[in-house]
């Protein structure tokens, strides 16, 4: 039980201590650099699918 107490105690000192937490700048910066990348990448796929379905469409009409 004691093993886990300090586990515990050791766990909490990283996070209230020695864990540097970015900014509110940094944070803004991160999501639009992540939303923008997930943007680009369904459009990537959009593509990919619409060009498949159309090659798909040719070689098997209805």
């Amino acid at each position: 039980m004691n093993k886990i107490v300090n586990y515990c105690k050791a766990c909490y000192d990283e996070l209230a201590h020695k864990t540097t937490w970015p900014s509110y700048k940094q944070l803004t910066h991160s999501a639009v650099v992540v939303l923008s990348a997930s943007l680009v990448i369904a459009l990537i796929v959009f593509a990919m699918d619409t060009v498949f379905q159309f090659v798909m469409t040719t070689v098997y009409p209805n």
